[in-house]
């Protein structure tokens, strides 16, 4: 993701993203194809940890290929770092502005995942990580698997959008806003911001299992990346130091319970997301030192929010075991 900090030391995200979408209809010129398309994340980063997620609760992994960059990247480009030879073993490329500048030569903003990229042509088709995810569920309905569940339905689509909106400009970007403020009065603000909104969450899941509805939708999802990354990177790297994620008790039970639900706990490499943001972020972080801590075994304790009911996969039923190679590595998750 690309970000800057405006002169008055408030962070401001950057959100002008490659806007095309792949379509069942085709008509921004990529319809929906099996093979056609290669999926280029990061474990590290919390929008790219959506699509990841998305694409393996619908089963989406036969016909889109996913293709991991490394945790960290330098000022140019993501990199394919854990591949033999540094480079994407389909797309050939060993960075993944390749794929941008094969599009735009001037392309001339940030180098962001997730991104889709055509294989045929070896451009990237977008890199809008919120339109993308959606489309996933709604454009490619032909390739779900059986039992997949429907993250938007129709008659939740408003409240979803009402929820999710507030989820992002407050809590996810609402963590970089604190770690990223330039002045003492822009952190205020931002940690303050943070902290109602959480309190709202908690609040809010004290008496229903899910965020809207009594199923895992795409607001969950949204939710639940910014969560597992909260007490090993944004409460201390990001001075988010009001409460643990383990202090706010409908919420950790809430995160523990998405967790421990097959397409969330699987997906999240805890090692990545450490090294990405102490090592990466020079400014806030000049030693790169990695802290060792917190114990994480903690995201595998019961978390009893069975007793308020909820279906998690609404008339569906959980993916499968994750293919062979997308295995988040052992030892990188929780316990």
């Amino acid at each position: 993701m690309a970000e800057y900090v405006s002169s008055g030391g408030e962070f401001t995200r950057d959100t002008n993203y490659i806007s095309t979408r792949i379509t069942a209809d085709g008509r921004d010129g990529y319809p929906v194809e099996p093979g056609r398309y290669r999926l280029i994340v990061a474990r590290a980063c919390p929008w790219a940890n959506r699509a990841i997620i998305v694409r393996r609760l619908l089963g989406l992994e036969d016909v889109l290929s996913i293709g991991f960059c490394g945790p960290t990247h330098d000022a140019r480009s993501w990199t394919f770092d854990l591949d033999p030879g540094g480079v994407d073993p389909v797309l050939k490329i060993p960075r993944l502005q390749d794929a941008y500048f094969a599009r735009d030569p001037h392309y001339p903003k940030g180098i962001t995942v997730p991104a889709i990229v055509d294989v045929l042509t070896g451009q990237v088709v977008t890199n809008d990580f919120a339109q993308m995810t959606l489309d996933l569920s709604g454009e490619w309905t032909a390739y779900h698997r059986d039992g997949a569940p429907d993250l938007y339905p129709d008659a939740l689509r408003d409240e979803i959008d009402e929820v999710a909106k507030r989820i992002y400009t407050e809590v996810n970007n609402g963590v970089y806003r604190c770690g990223f403020a330039g002045s003492q009065e822009a952190y205020d603000k931002a940690y303050d911001r943070l902290f109602t909104a959480l309190d709202w969450l908690n609040e809010r899941l004290e008496n229903q299992r899910f965020l809207v509805g009594d199923t895992i939708t795409e607001a969950d999802v949204r939710l639940f990346t910014t969560l597992a990354r909260f007490d090993p990177v944004y409460h201390g790297h990001f001075k988010a130091n009001r409460s643990k994620l383990d202090e706010m008790p409908a919420l950790w039970g809430y995160a523990r319970d998405l967790f421990q639900t097959p397409g969330f706990g699987d997906t999240t490499d805890f090692v990545q997301i450490k090294q990405h943001y102490y090592i990466v972020h020079t400014d806030i972080n000049p030693t790169r030192i990695v802290p060792k801590g917190p114990d994480l075994s903690n995201w595998l304790t019961p978390h009893g929010r069975e007793v308020l009911g909820g279906r998690p996969f609404g008339d569906g039923s959980p993916p499968g075991p994750t293919p062979e190679g997308e295995r988040v590595p052992a030892g990188h998750g929780a316990g």
